[in-house]
């Protein structure tokens, strides 16, 4: 598989969400699933104070863009630029230039892989988070985005939770 990096695509305000939609509609009538992995708009958590109320809620950091990782080539800039609500890719004329790693490490996007000594039907412990100490039976692990899908015990009922691969170890 050829390499993929993060590319920023500008789009017309307020069609941030249309545009992740409509490109996630084109991936999957394409089949491009192995070439687009991901299309995110980067949210912040905010306190807003309104008529004396604070409330928590969240805000595009970047308004007016829309971050892809996918593997760049003539059939992907064609299916990303020629989206409807997109202006093109952030870049030197119409070469699109990806992220580095310092660019992506703020926006808390981990780009690098972890290596696993664990698979499915494997029996595991939670190492962190809400599920700490809860064991469980892989069902499902997902490379991309680097999450297990376990089965969990809850009110007597098996129920599949998914966690971070970082938060899991092999028993």
């Amino acid at each position: 598989m050829a390499e993929t990096n993060w590319y920023v695509v500008h789009t017309y305000s307020g069609y941030e969400n249309k545009v992740k939609a409509n490109i996630d509609k084109t991936i999957e009538n394409r089949h491009l699933e192995d070439q687009i992995l991901e299309v995110r708009v980067p949210l912040q958590d905010v306190l807003e104070l309104k008529n004396g109320a604070k409330k928590q809620v969240q805000k595009k950091m970047f308004p007016g863009y829309v971050l892809i990782n996918m593997v760049m080539n003539d059939d992907t800039w064609y299916v990303v630029r020629n989206t409807r609500g997109v202006t093109g890719f952030v870049g030197p004329g119409s070469k699109p230039v990806p992220l580095t790693e310092a660019e992506m490490k703020p926006l808390g996007i981990r780009t690098e892989e972890l290596v696993v000594d664990f698979d499915e039907g494997d029996t595991v412990t939670v190492t962190g988070g809400v599920w700490k100490d809860t064991i469980g039976v892989i069902q499902s692990m997902n490379h991309s985005k680097q999450i297990v899908t376990i089965n969990v015990d809850l009110f007597g009922r098996e129920t599949p939770v998914e966690i971070s691969f970082a938060e899991v170890k092999k028993l």
